[in-house]
């Protein structure tokens, strides 16, 4: 997926057509969201949307602010003062919004961004950046997973003005098996569901590869079916994938937390969500490609690991803040507010670069076991302690998007004033070493 990104990014800057770039970038976006497994799971969890309504919503959403990414790389706009336009928007229609449709929204920027949209977006962005040569280009790459996060919530909120209203509930139910038979059954005839469903998420993106090998790649019979093979490896894995999540992993994590409601067990839950925060972070692929590209395009100097421990760090605070809003009610707004406007003020501070990553990482974080596991977690606690679902255990997919904004920019001031005291203490030996010698 990462080498087709490429390829198509730098395909479309030697059309020097910006609407032709436009138009694929839309349409790029659309596929790649619907592909998205996380988004699926999130669209079968959410009881009062039709799942494919929520879907197309959110593939609209992504293709649109995809478009707005390519126009920042082409006119170099600076990333803050879009970040800070758009969801300035966002609260603002946060504000006139349905409750049920406010932790949804949020949680459908976070589940956009996983292992099929982040390194085919990341690529793109670097394909495209390419056709620039100055300093910039580079850093310009980056800010497009955050940028892309905020087209679902924008567009998600835009469908609870127009979309009808309706009572759902999620029900919290397991399933008791008799023997292993009947769990390998199970498994076993749920596969077919999901080759169907995968098949049809994916034939967009294989259909545009094709066409972009015909027009413009021509790459040689090697090449061409390395990416086959890539391709036909991503199929497999996301039809095992959705097949383990719809099967048994989801119900795992909402029974493990209707049980542990029960008794003393509840005043461990807190310090139990911070935990898996803390872990959850090396199991999602996502992550790994970013501190690639981060090392890659900073040559080194921002190192991977600063990456990923300050994401860890972050994302067992959002667990927290997540359980501690299942067990008080406490409204999400009372959290993304303040933290959004932390991290928009942060970005004043602190070089472009991190800025953009900062951002990125926040899509990022917020992947597969958040949108499975995590979120159904919540869900079976908050059924247990007769709380709101729709109001207090959706939005966790968008409090761990919201903490590495600042986690990941504190990393960055850090650096930077690291980096500039190194300068200033060169500058002084060189000036001594010139004085000395005359």
């Amino acid at each position: 997926m990462t080498v087709i990104g490429n390829r198509i990014g730098s395909a479309l800057t030697k059309s020097k057509k910006l609407w032709l770039i436009l138009l694929i970038s839309f349409v790029l976006g659309v596929a790649v969201t619907i592909s998205e497994p996380d988004l699926q799971v999130l669209a079968q969890t959410v009881p009062h949307i039709d799942s494919m309504v929520l879907i197309v919503t959110v593939g609209i959403g992504v293709g649109f602010f995809l478009m707005v990414c390519m126009l920042r790389i082409f006119l170099g706009i600076k990333l803050r003062w879009l970040l800070l336009f758009f969801y300035l928007l966002v609260f603002l229609l946060a504000a006139f919004s349905d409750a049920d449709y406010l932790s949804i929204a949020f949680d459908a920027g976070g589940v956009t961004t996983g292992p099929m949209t982040v390194p085919f977006i990341l690529a793109l962005g670097v394909g495209v950046a390419n056709i620039r040569s100055d300093r910039g280009a580079g850093s310009d790459s980056f800010g497009l997973v955050a940028l892309c996060s905020i087209g679902p919530i924008l567009f998600v909120l835009i469908l609870g003005f127009l979309y009808p209203n309706a009572d759902g509930v999620t029900d919290v139910t397991s399933v008791v098996w008799s023997s292993t038979t009947e769990i390998g059954r199970a498994y076993l005839s749920s596969i077919p569901h999901s080759m169907k469903e995968t098949a049809v998420a994916l034939a967009p993106i294989v259909a545009i590869f094709l066409l972009f090998q015909l027009l413009s790649f021509k790459m040689p019979a090697r090449a061409f079916f390395r990416i086959c093979w890539g391709v036909l490896f991503t199929y497999l894995g996301l039809v095992l994938f959705l097949t383990g999540v719809n099967v048994g992993f989801s119900s795992l994590g909402a029974v493990l937390g209707t049980q542990l409601y029960a008794g003393w067990t509840r005043y461990l839950l807190i310090p139990l969500a911070m935990c898996l925060g803390w872990f959850i972070i090396s199991a999602e692929p996502a992550v790994y490609v970013l501190e690639k590209q981060v090392e890659s395009v900073s040559s080194g100097a921002i190192p991977g690991k600063a990456i990923k421990y300050s994401l860890s760090i972050a994302i067992a605070l959002a667990m927290g803040i997540a359980m501690l809003r299942v067990l008080t009610g406490i409204s999400i707004m009372w959290f993304l507010v303040p933290g959004y406007a932390i991290a928009l003020i942060l970005s004043f501070f602190v070089p472009d670069i991190y800025t953009a990553i900062a951002f990125d990482s926040g899509g990022v974080a917020s992947g597969p076991m958040t949108a499975t596991f995590m979120l159904q977690f919540m869900i079976g606690t908050c059924s247990a302690a007769g709380g709101n679902i729709l109001t207090d255990a959706f939005g966790i997919v968008a409090t761990v998007a919201m903490m590495p904004l600042i986690s990941i920019q504190i990393v960055g001031f850090i650096y930077g004033r690291k980096a500039r005291v190194e300068r200033t203490t060169d500058d002084v030996v060189d000036d001594e070493i010139i004085e000395l010698w005359g």
